[in-house]
């Protein structure tokens, strides 16, 4: 039987789709609920609400209390966790094959029956600034927000999914009701399913445990627009922390796949011409690296560099000459490497059952059906140096985004950028 017999997919009369995939060789399941619901769907005021409503969907339903959950999951051995991104926020749970019953009926309970009890949200939303606290004294992490909100300023896109502390203190529960009802839908949510199941009966399980789901349409997201620019904030730290970025593309964009072979060769690894020339051969930074950050209407390509003061003025022009460089040539034996990596990766994240649930519902949302991994890994396969190459000057040739936080102040600024981008 191949990969694509055991991956099923029934659509409810209430507009909810359920995707699974059986794997004969576990013994256990994930199940999970992703909504198309997360920051850049937030309105000025919300800001924060996606996230703060993933903390609250613990605190308490209708049938549980907070600590019931907990035991509940625990009781059997399993892990229940969720967490929000840009586009989405996302409720899963793992359990052995025999508890899947459990697990549909906790998150069906947790997205239909919540209850917001106001001390809870109060002893939660404590959590919460303390959790902005945390990132705001995490030079490394916090240099991110400041790099979306650059290259998206003034919309959704570019807002912080942890929201802004004057936010947060000011949400109410009914606004966080009002989210809940008017984003948390049967048509905006995908219920997934990946291990050791049937599907018929998860099926039959999901009918019964999310009957309570709002049957309606829910509002589109903002289109995010590029700008671009420059931050930077000086601090009192050891280091420097960089974000060098463009505009990225798409998981549907006909260069995504270019863009992930771009990244891993690029800045990816130990092997990659940014850590070779930059770490090994120079010993200007400890952390190098470039990534991919992908939307369902564009993305963001990314360099992050951590260094010290004095070789930050080193560091920007060489790694300005190897994002020149990448536009003009590639060889095959680094090709090669890199797409053994990726491959790997998606290979790899098929043994996992919450991974692969992920990825079921990552792909309906985006694509509206599964994909084939065969034809992932042909599609990987069927990159070209050239295709690299030209991803490259297509993103790179596009006005930057700049972040620096720390001692900026041998940090090129954003004039010298461009004008070594055009050269």
């Amino acid at each position: 039987m191949n990969a694509q017999e055991t991956v099923r997919l029934t659509r409810l009369a209430s507009g909810l789709t359920v995707v699974s995939e059986r794997m004969d060789r576990v013994e256990t399941v994930s199940f999970g609920a992703y909504v198309a619901a997360g920051t850049r769907h937030e309105r000025a005021e919300e800001n924060g609400i996606s996230h703060f409503l993933e903390h609250m969907a613990f605190k308490g339903t209708e049938r549980r209390s907070a600590q019931r959950i907990a035991e509940e999951i625990e009781a059997v051995g399993g892990h229940i966790n969720a967490y929000t991104s840009r586009e989405h926020t996302a409720y899963y749970v793992k359990v052995l094959k025999e508890n899947i019953g459990l697990a549909v009926d906790i998150i069906g309970d947790i997205l239909t029956h919540s209850t917001f009890d106001p001390r809870e949200l109060e002893r939660e939303r404590g959590v919460i600034l303390q959790e902005i606290g945390q990132a705001n004294d995490t030079p490394d992490d916090i240099v991110f927000d400041y790099f979306q909100e650059t290259a998206f300023p003034g919309q959704p896109m570019g807002w912080p999914t942890l929201g802004k502390e004057e936010r947060i203190r000011a949400l109410s529960r009914a606004a966080l009701m009002e989210y809940m009802h008017t984003h948390y839908t049967t048509t905006n949510t995908v219920i997934a399913a990946a291990g050791a199941l049937d599907h018929d009966a998860v099926v039959e399980l999901v009918e019964r445990h999310f009957a309570d789901l709002a049957a309606k349409p829910a509002p589109a997201a903002e289109p995010a627009r590029y700008h671009g620019g420059e931050f930077r904030q000086a601090r009192t730290l050891d280091q420097v922390h960089i974000v060098l970025g463009f505009p990225g593309v798409g998981y549907a964009d006909r260069d995504y796949y270019p863009s992930l072979l771009l990244s891993t060769l690029l800045g990816g690894g130990m092997s990659s011409r940014l850590f070779q020339e930059i770490r090994e051969k120079r010993g200007l930074v400890y952390s190098i690296y470039s990534f991919t950050s992908p939307y369902t209407d564009g993305g963001l390509f990314g360099i992050y560099a951590g260094t010290g003061e004095q070789e930050a003025e080193e560091l920007m022009p060489l790694t300005l000459e190897e994002v020149r460089k990448v536009q003009e040539h590639v060889t095959e034996e680094e090709l090669a490497r890199a797409r053994a990596q990726v491959k790997a990766s998606v290979l790899m994240s098929l043994e996992s059952t919450t991974s692969r649930c992920e990825q079921l519902a990552r792909q309906m949302q985006v694509f509206g059906r599964v994909i084939p991994t065969e034809e992932i890994v042909a599609r990987i396969a069927a990159v070209t140096a050239e295709d690299v190459c030209r991803t490259a000057a297509r993103l790179f040739r596009a006005p930057p985004t700049l972040a620096a936080l720390g001692p900026v102040s041998k940090v090129p600024g954003l004039p010298l950028i461009v004008d070594r981008l055009a050269a």
